[in-house]
């Protein structure tokens, strides 16, 4: 069988390892071809494929980012867009299966495609972690990580200079960087999407750890909405699908802390940090299991269907599964977490 792989939507550590996966079990399996399509379904719709030999996948899984590209092509946009055009690409050039590697959106296209009688399987991906149908996406672990060093050294400034430091993270409907690298690095509050909270909430939790001797740490996911407020904070126009483009949110919530508290407060945006380097020992192993069986989804024809984290086990759940909703943070999580503000 000749697979054709593409990774689409935002990058995430992790990508490399799921295609190595894939690869090498391929070869191992049955001797099967693979290539690529670059920078996601622009590819596709553009005819840009190149060759995934063995050697192309030799030590990739410790490499973020991915091999053979990304962007945020719409599959039903161009003038090679569409299921009829995509279904004749397929077969000028010999391809049996498409693995379309993404998050909610690019799933979303593979589930619409599936529909229309084109041969795809999916691998969810997202740092958000916010994929419905799998209880973890490969790249969470790393962020977290990321994140949670980030606001360790922050801890330490801001111990030397009594200061309230606050780390913003990405999480644009879904918090569970934030909840995760908080509790991790042990804020003293933490803010996110799910949860609409007052300044004044947030200045009372800071002034806590400040009268106790502690430099506050606030941990806020890019899409905390504060309350009062209708929508997310945004100053930086619109995204290619039309969506504010988020990041900010902390720079406003530490001047607020600051007002209220009169507490000398600081600013950290993380960014696309979080996205980039070298994937942990976790999400590895996870998008390495996650690229061995996608390649059975495809072998067996599996069409509109994806791989999936239950618990340990890799299971085999329907695309549609994955959209249409978020998995966000419960409350039950929220207010465990909550105990430890302050």
């Amino acid at each position: 069988m000749k697979i054709g792989v593409l990774t689409s939507g935002g990058d995430c550590p992790g990508l490399n390892a799921v295609i190595r996966g894939m690869v090498l079990k391929g070869i191992e399996a049955g001797d099967h071809e693979f290539v690529g399509f670059r920078d996601g379904w622009r590819g596709v719709v553009q005819e840009d494929i190149i060759t995934i030999p063995r050697s192309m996948v030799r030590g990739i899984s410790k490499q973020g980012g991915t091999i053979i590209g990304t962007s945020r092509t719409n599959p039903y946009e161009g003038d090679g867009g569409g299921p009829a055009k995509i279904a004749a690409m397929l077969e000028r050039n010999g391809i049996d299966a498409v693995v379309a590697i993404g998050g909610e959106g690019t799933l979303a296209a593979a589930n619409r495609l599936a529909d229309e009688n084109i041969p795809v399987v999916g691998v969810p991906k997202t740092i958000d972690n916010d994929l419905n149908a799998t209880d973890y996406t490969f790249g969470f672990d790393t962020a977290v990580q990321i994140a949670t060093d980030a606001m360790d050294r922050l801890r330490t400034t801001g111990e030397s200079h009594s200061r309230c430091m606050v780390a913003e993270v990405m999480g644009r409907h879904a918090g569970w960087i934030a909840l995760h690298s908080g509790v991790a690095a042990g804020a003293h509050a933490i803010l996110i999407p799910e949860q609409s909270l007052g300044m004044e909430q947030v200045a009372e939790w800071v002034q806590e750890a400040y009268d106790r001797g502690r430099a506050p740490l606030v941990v806020v996911a890019e899409g905390f909405i504060p309350a009062g407020y209708q929508e997310a904070y945004s100053d930086k126009g619109l995204d290619t699908f039309g969506r504010p483009r988020l990041g900010g949110i902390g720079e406003w919530v530490t001047g607020e802390i600051e007002r209220i508290t009169g507490i000398e407060s600081r600013n950290t945006i993380l960014g696309h940090m979080q996205r980039g380097g070298t994937p942990t020992s976790y999400d590895r192993v996870l998008a390495t299991r996650f690229g061995m069986a996608v390649l059975d989804l495809a072998l067996e024809k599996r069409w509109g269907s994806m791989v999936a984290l239950s618990g340990t086990d890799i299971v085999q759940v329907p695309l549609a599964d994955a959209v249409g909703s978020l998995r966000v943070v419960p409350q039950s999580r929220y207010d465990e977490a909550a105990l430890l503000f302050g």
